[in-house]
C-alpha cells in the first residue's frame, strides 16, 4: 500500500494487549423513545448542571455567587435607592449581604400566587428586570440571579425590611422550609441575604478568599461614584478585617488607583475623562498615559466587567487609533512618508476604564463576558473621537508628551 492509499481494514486490537489504546464505549443499547425524554423543571436543573449557570463549580463559580447578590444591590443603587452595601464573610464561610434599597417586593405576585420575594428566589428568570418598570439599567438581567444562588446553597435566608415590617423566609437547596413571615417591625428599608454554599456542589472548596472579594467590591465602588461598599471578614474573632470603599471621583479615581498600585509614572497630571448620554444609553471613559510599554484596558457594561471586551471596547479602540493618526497628520507630528500608527502603537502605555450603561444589555454567555449591543460601538466611537480630538487641540503639550 502506498502513502496515498487509505487502509479500510478494521484494526486488530487484542483485548489484553497492554499497548492498545483505551476507547470509550459510546454505543447505546437501550431503547430510545418518549420515556427517555426527561424534563427537569425549576431549580433542579441548576443543581444538575450548575456549570451552565455559573461557569464552573470551582473557586471562580463560588465567588460568582457573591457577585450576583451584590450586583442586585448595585442595581438598587443605579435605580437611585441604595447608598450602602455591606458584605460580610461569617464563620463557616457563610455570606451576608445587606443593602438599604427598597427591598425585594413582599406583596403577592398575581402570576404565581406567591409573595414576590419567594418567586424571585425560586423561579428562574424571575425579577423586576424583564420589561417591567422596576429597573431602567441592570447588570443582573442576563446573569444567573438570586434563584440560582439559592439553588446552589445548602441554606439561604432572606430578610426584607419594608412597609414597617421585617419579613423572613428560609430555603434549603432552593426549596422553602417556611412561608414568608413577619419577624419584627422597622422604619428602615432594604434587603439582607445570608447563604452557605453547598459543599455537594462546590466540591473543590467552599472557602471564600477575602482579596478576591475585595478586588471586586472596590471595582464596583469605582464604577458607582459615591456608593459606599463595606467588606468585613468575621471568620476569626481575633483578626477581624474590615474595608470600606467609596470614591467620589468614579472611574477617574480607578485609573489613578491603577497607576499608584502598579508604580506607573503618568505622562500628564490627571486622567482624561469623557462622557456622553444618548437616550437610554450612556458611555464614560477615563484614560491616562504613562511611560511604560504595557496597556491596561478594562471595560464594563452596567457595572459588569466584560473581560472578553465587546462592542463598547471595539468602538473605543477604533476611535483612539483614528484620533492619533488624524491629529498627527493635521499638526505635522506624522510626516507624509510615515506609516499610520497601529492600534497597538496608540495603546502603548495606556490605562483606560470604559463604562457603559444601557437598558437592554445583550451579554454573550451566562457569565456576561462580552457585550453584544452593536449600537454601543458607534456611541463610544463618536464620543471618544470628538472629545479626545478636542482635548488634544486644547492641550497640545499633553498630546506631544504622549506622541513622543
Amino acid at each position: 500500500m502506498n502513502e496515498n492509499e487509505v487502509n479500510t481494514e478494521p484494526l486488530d486490537i487484542k483485548e489484553n494487549d497492554p499497548e492498545a489504546e483505551e476507547v470509550m464505549d459510546t454505543v447505546v443499547t437501550e431503547k430510545y423513545d418518549a420515556d427517555q425524554i426527561q424534563v427537569i423543571e425549576g431549580l433542579e436543573a441548576v443543581r444538575k448542571r450548575p456549570g451552565m449557570y455559573i461557569g464552573t463549580t470551582g473557586v471562580n463559580g463560588l465567588h460568582h455567587l457573591v457577585y450576583e447578590i451584590v450586583d442586585n444591590s448595585i442595581d438598587e443603587a443605579l435605580a437611585g435607592y441604595c447608598t450602602h452595601i455591606e458584605t460580610e464573610i461569617l464563620p463557616g464561610n457563610v455570606i451576608s449581604v445587606r443593602d438599604n434599597g427598597r427591598g425585594i417586593p413582599t406583596d403577592i405576585n398575581k402570576q404565581q400566587g406567591l409573595p414576590a420575594v419567594t418567586v424571585v428566589l425560586t423561579v428562574l428568570h424571575a425579577g423586576g428586570k424583564f420589561g417591567g418598570s422596576g429597573y431602567k439599567v441592570s447588570g443582573g438581567l442576563h446573569g444567573v440571579g438570586s434563584s440560582v444562588v439559592n439553588a446552589l446553597s445548602e441554606w439561604f435566608e432572606v430578610e426584607v425590611s419594608q412597609n414597617g415590617h421585617v419579613y423572613y423566609q428560609r430555603f434549603e437547596r432552593g426549596k422553602p422550609t417556611c412561608d414568608l413571615k413577619i419577624i419584627g417591625d422597622t422604619e428602615e428599608t432594604g434587603t439582607l441575604i445570608r447563604f452557605k454554599p453547598d459543599a455537594e456542589i462546590f466540591t473543590e472548596t467552599t472557602t471564600f478568599d477575602f482579596q478576591t472579594l475585595q478586588t471586586r467590591l472596590r471595582e464596583q465602588a469605582f464604577l458607582n461614584a459615591g456608593l459606599k461598599l463595606t467588606l468585613t471578614d468575621l471568620r476569626d474573632d481575633e483578626n477581624v478585617t474590615e474595608e470600606t470603599y467609596c470614591y467620589e471621583g468614579g472611574i477617574s479615581s480607578f485609573v489613578s488607583f491603577i497607576h499608584q498600585t502598579q508604580g506607573l509614572t503618568p505622562l500628564h497630571e490627571k486622567p482624561m475623562h469623557f462622557s456622553t448620554v444618548s437616550g437610554d444609553r450612556s458611555a464614560e471613559v477615563a484614560m491616562m498615559y504613562n511611560d511604560s510599554y504595557k496597556s491596561i484596558v478594562l471595560s464594563f457594561a452596567n457595572n459588569v466587567r466584560t473581560a472578553d471586551g465587546g462592542t463598547h471596547e471595539t468602538g473605543f479602540k477604533n476611535a483612539l487609533t483614528r484620533v492619533f493618526n488624524d491629529y498627527g497628520r493635521k499638526f505635522g507630528i506624522l510626516k507624509e512618508k510615515d506609516d499610520n500608527l497601529s492600534g497597538d502603537d496608540v495603546r502603548e502605555g495606556l490605562v483606560v476604564v470604559i463604562s457603559v450603561k444601557l437598558t437592554e444589555a445583550q451579554f454573550e454567555g451566562q457569565t456576561k463576558g462580552k457585550l453584544g449591543n452593536t449600537e454601543m460601538t458607534q456611541l463610544v466611537s463618536q464620543m471618544l473621537y470628538n472629545k479626545l480630538m478636542t482635548y488634544f487641540e486644547e492641550n497640545p503639550s499633553v498630546a506631544r508628551a504622549i506622541f513622543n
